[in-house]
């Protein structure tokens, strides 16, 4: 129980940015739910800034923020569930650091000439992981 509190804590400074954000889409019209002690959100302003996409990877269908799911609709959240949550591991592995780390690592694969996303190897461990799990 204190490991998992603890984990909480450290993945905290990204799960606030996602429950703000969580905020925004309820206020407008979003839904939001807790799904194995993780919220998942979709709608409103989620669902606009992952249709406009991300700098490194284009539109997406889901997004990890510590331990929030945004995602474009709820399909979206229930297909990308497996792969998110190995997202939500290495937030609680690296806690405060993985953003920062996630976003350098797709800025070095773009200079050397790689796919930001394809390439990432977090990105790889959740497709690996999440493609292995029954």
């Amino acid at each position: 129980m204190l490991r998992r509190i603890l984990l909480y804590v450290w993945a905290s400074p990204a799960t606030g940015l996602g429950l703000l954000l969580t905020a925004f889409a309820l206020l407008q019209g979003g839904s939001a739910q807790i799904v194995s002690g993780v919220v998942e959100v979709h709608g409103g302003i989620v669902t606009r800034l992952l249709k406009r996409g991300l700098p490194w990877a284009g539109p997406a269908q889901a997004l990890v923020l510590g331990h929030v799911v945004l995602g474009c609709d709820r399909i979206c959240l229930e297909k990308s569930r497996r792969h998110e949550r190995v997202h939500v591991r290495q937030y609680e592995r690296w806690g405060p650091f993985f953003t920062p780390i996630y976003l350098l690592t797709c800025l070095i694969i773009r200079l050397r000439g790689g796919d930001p996303y394809a390439d990432n190897p977090f990105e790889k461990e959740a497709f690996e992981k999440s493609n292995n799990q029954v």
